[in-house]
């Protein structure tokens, strides 16, 4: 009887393995392509970052080329190296800032464009301590203050980039190749120093910015310059009348430059800041009026809206001023008083 139980109980295991065996697992069921998914994939990359850069080098060499910006201001600015570096192989270095307002508008602020014009980079090192303000909160932040490294770290620094272009008439405009080789030679008697290259977004830098465009999307580009002392608008919406003691004076319209491609082209609203000095800062009272004043003119005239694609503006001369071909209503024209050749 003993051993007649023990039989049973073994016998009953055996078919317990075997019931086992014969029922498919919840992966067989789901069939072999269950069975070979491959894991999740991770959150998606910021493809405009590389990996972060250890600032401490490149700050030193950066501080004593800007004023008023120490090593220290530039390793903790927040910085990140982008994924496209200049012509000579400097990153590109830029920082986002998120906003906490609901639908914000996006600024896109960019600095030293042009690499002789100090100021204009070292003032966007100093505006981005103020980034987390709960003014500067209401918007959402893509900032880029030296966008061409290879001039301001010259041996002495330079408006073009390593390969002796201005990144300034580089953007692709209208007839750019007519257009802006014509200005060149006639207008500014071939200086090399405003030289446009031999095609549109032929440098790293200056597709560097247009991919922001692409990218980030804008509402409203900031570009800061020296030494006219004056603001500078393209595009739609109310132009800034001041910023500081910056009065609105257009400085014209030129064959491949920012302005000119996004504010007349792509009807994007871009403001030109165009600092007194190009080595010696404003004082500080005034950094800040310049800032909260551009605050408050985006608050009140820049909206979430994406811009409408434009057709090409007609019957505009290279180096006329928007303003001057088209004043708003109500409002006199103000000559230029910068030179012909232009931020």
């Amino acid at each position: 009887m003993k051993s007649f139980r023990l039989s049973w109980l073994c016998l009953a295991a055996l078919l317990a393995c075997s019931a086992q065996a014969a029922t498919p697992s919840a992966s067989a069921k789901a069939g072999p392509k269950a069975a070979a998914k491959s894991p999740p994939k991770p959150a998606p990359k910021n493809n405009n970052a590389r990996a972060r850069l250890d600032l401490g080098p490149l700050c030193a060499k950066l501080s004593p080329r800007l004023p008023g910006v120490s090593q220290q201001d530039c390793k903790s600015s927040g910085l990140l190296a982008a994924s496209a570096s200049s012509r000579s192989g400097v990153p590109i270095l830029y920082k986002d800032q998120a906003a906490k307002a609901k639908n914000p508008v996006r600024v896109l602020l960019l600095g030293g464009i042009h690499g002789d014009e100090l100021t204009a980079s070292a003032i966007v090192f100093q505006w981005m301590r103020w980034l987390q303000t709960p003014q500067a909160q209401a918007f959402q932040w893509r900032v880029a203050p030296l966008v061409n490294p290879d001039g301001l770290l010259a041996a002495k620094p330079k408006r073009m980039n390593a390969s002796g272009i201005d990144l300034n008439r580089n953007f692709p405009t209208p007839n750019w190749k007519s257009e802006t080789q014509q200005y060149w030679v006639k207008k500014t008697g071939s200086d090399p120093r405003r030289f446009p290259g031999n095609q549109p977004l032929s440098e790293p830098e200056s597709r560097w910015v247009h991919d922001q465009i692409e990218r980030f999307k804008p509402h409203v580009v900031i570009s800061v310059h020296a030494p006219f002392g004056v603001l500078d608008f393209d595009g739609p919406s109310e132009p800034p009348q001041r910023f500081g003691r910056l009065l609105f004076n257009p400085v014209g319209v030129y064959p491949g430059s920012l302005g000119n491609y996004l504010g007349v082209q792509r009807k994007l609203p871009i403001v030109t800041i165009e600092l007194p000095n190009s080595l010696e800062m404003p004082p500080p009272p005034e950094v800040q009026r310049i800032w909260q004043d551009m605050l408050v003119w985006m608050r009140n005239n820049i909206h979430p809206v994406a811009a409408k694609p434009a057709k090409a503006a007609k019957n505009l001369k290279p180096g006329k001023s928007v303003a001057a071909a088209k004043p708003p209503a109500g409002k006199a024209v103000v000559k230029s008083k910068p030179s012909q050749s232009g931020n």
